[in-house]
């Protein structure tokens, strides 16, 4: 399973693995307990090879901030997404210290949490993005 089929779907949470298309969108699975749904055809649908956080330089693709996440905790679970945002502001400077402080709001860095954490369970070690094709 490659980073570019996981796919976050604006308005359900967790993440989704790419399975098909159908006449109505995609057809994904979810990560967190695999059961397949149609993503229709207007849902808003993200590769996570196609986000970014904002920093004060350029912007990181998740897969970074990702791999710095697992580097940080040694492979192990990031921070519950639940903690409390000025728990979960820390620890996401940690991890990423150039991060942009007015444009990365706290439900962003929840998300970028949850998600480290719903792919380390389904097996993710490394975060590369798809090599560029010349």
């Amino acid at each position: 399973m490659e980073l570019n089929e996981i796919l976050a779907i604006s308005g359900q949470p967790g993440l989704y693995r790419y399975v098909a298309q159908s006449t109505r969108g995609v057809i994904v699975e979810s990560l967190v307990d695999g059961r397949r749904m149609n993503a229709a055809a207007n849902a808003k649908v993200s590769a996570l090879t196609e986000i970014s956080m904002f920093t004060e330089g350029d912007d990181i693709p998740l897969a970074e901030v990702f791999t710095r996440i697992y580097a940080h905790t040694g492979g192990e679970e990031a921070i519950s997404h639940k903690e409390t945002p000025e728990k979960l502001k820390a620890a996401f400077a940690e991890v990423l210290p150039e991060y942009d402080r007015d444009r990365v709001h706290v439900s962003d860095i929840k998300k970028c949490f949850s998600w480290f954490n719903i792919l380390l369970g389904a097996g993710f070690t490394e975060f590369k993005l798809p090599e560029e094709k010349e």
